[in-house]
């Protein structure tokens, strides 16, 4: 019997092993995947890929709304949102990541 092929990365690997590939810092990778799954609890475990522009909305003013967070705060989430999405299509932008392009 043929041995059955390994299941494809789960999202937040896929994100995990992208973030090390553009040589981001440990910090920022736990940043990012903390803020994504936060995302995606928030939306009763839906995939990311699913949503769109008023799921980010509705996170974004519940962090503001709800739990007071700061404006950093919220720019880092919808930034860990936003990279993810290119994750999801296999087409990550470029962009900072500390003092380094990731």
């Amino acid at each position: 019997m043929p041995p059955t092929p390994a299941p494809p990365p789960r999202l937040l690997d896929r994100v995990r092993a992208a973030l090390r590939t553009r040589h981001c810092s440990l910090r920022t990778e736990k940043a990012y995947v903390g803020w994504i799954r936060r995302f995606i609890l928030f939306h009763d475990k839906r995939h990311p890929a699913q949503m769109g522009a008023p799921e980010i909305t509705r996170f974004l003013s519940a962090l503001a709304i709800e739990r007071n967070v700061a404006a950093s705060t919220q720019n880092q989430a919808l930034s860990a949102r936003s990279s993810c999405r290119g994750w999801t299509t296999s087409c990550a932008p470029r962009r900072r990541c500390g003092s380094r392009w990731c």
